[in-house]
């Protein structure tokens, strides 16, 4: 039997599919760009294989309360083009198939709690930093999650005192992502952040920040 799994992120889709044993037999990515073209690509990838169930991890926010309105839905997310998009209900149309929906960083949660460093742990935090920053957790064994998904990027954070950038988030500015994520690491550099030299004093700050989230976390949810 086949599995089929989808990472949408802001920047690109990884599409999959994997045998029973969790072997990845075949795999693609391709930039993000419109809806209707995304869901053009992954279709032509998945319909040479018969998969029998589906998981999506997708940028958000999400809707993923399922006894909501919103269920399936990307949201009020940065990423033009791609407001109140109905993803889950768009594959739904085309795979007649269970699909698992949630956010990436829950997924890529999930996989590090299920076979890699958090093995055998009963709770994990992890942090995505690229087009925007996102957390997931494991709590007890569980996916913390409840009407809506935790937005761990969006905390506000104190300002390096000989940082003038004022943050990109179109919701809260100076706020983690709006400080910390790829665009804002990129805007104060005028490059691309692969680009930037590994000793940079950019990265300097950019771990200030992280470092911020990271105690912040940790009193919160992890204590």
């Amino acid at each position: 039997m086949y599995y089929g799994g989808i990472e949408a992120g802001g920047t690109k889709f990884v599409c999959a599919v994997s045998d029973e044993h969790q072997q990845i037999i075949a795999r693609t990515k391709f930039a993000t760009t419109t809806p209707n073209e995304t869901i053009i690509k992954i279709n032509t990838f998945f319909s040479e294989y018969s998969v029998v169930r589906m998981a999506v991890g997708a940028f958000g926010p999400i809707g993923i309360n399922p006894d909501s309105q919103d269920y399936g839905y990307v949201k009020e997310t940065p990423k033009k083009g791609w407001q109140h998009f109905n993803f889950l209900g768009e594959l739904k149309k085309i795979f007649h198939i269970p699909i698992v929906w949630t956010t990436d960083v829950n997924v890529a949660t999930y996989g590090e709690y299920k076979m890699g460093a958090a093995t055998n742990k009963s709770s994990a935090l992890y942090l995505t930093v690229g087009t925007g920053i996102g957390g997931g957790l494991i709590y007890k064994n569980n996916v913390f999650q409840n009407w809506n998904h935790p937005e761990m990027g969006h905390i506000m954070v104190s300002p390096m005192h000989k940082d003038k950038y004022t943050g990109n988030c179109p919701y809260h500015k100076s706020c983690l992502e709006g400080m910390a994520s790829g665009p804002a690491l990129e805007a104060r550099a005028n490059q691309k952040a692969l680009a930037i030299p590994k000793d940079d004093p950019l990265w300097n700050l950019e771990a200030f920040y992280l470092a911020q989230a990271a105690m912040t976390y940790t009193l919160l949810l992890l204590s």
